[in-house]
């Protein structure tokens, strides 16, 4: 894999901030990044249409579930976790 030279910026900041955002065009590497830099992070696909449904119906329920640290990808699918982010859940 070709070294990212996003990633070092990322893990900084991810320091600094409770949540951050990798955004970019379609098929550019943004979730090889996000799980190479947080191998350590859960990762959610919210395109998979179980996932999205359970943070849709009830995104406490979803966290509470999901604890610690995350990599949610696709979130776009369920706008309304933005509203549970960094939060205190």
């Amino acid at each position: 894999m070709i070294g990212r030279t996003l990633q070092k910026k990322i893990l900084q900041t991810a320091q600094q901030l409770p949540v951050i955002t990798i955004t970019g065009p379609r098929q550019s590497g943004k979730t090889t990044l996000a799980r190479k830099a947080f191998a350590s992070h859960t990762y959610i696909n919210l395109e998979l249409p179980d996932n999205s449904e359970f943070a849709t119906i009830d995104p406490r329920g979803f966290f509470q579930h999901y604890q610690g640290n995350l990599i949610l990808d696709e979130v776009q699918y369920v706008p309304a976790l933005f509203s549970y982010t960094g939060h205190g859940r």
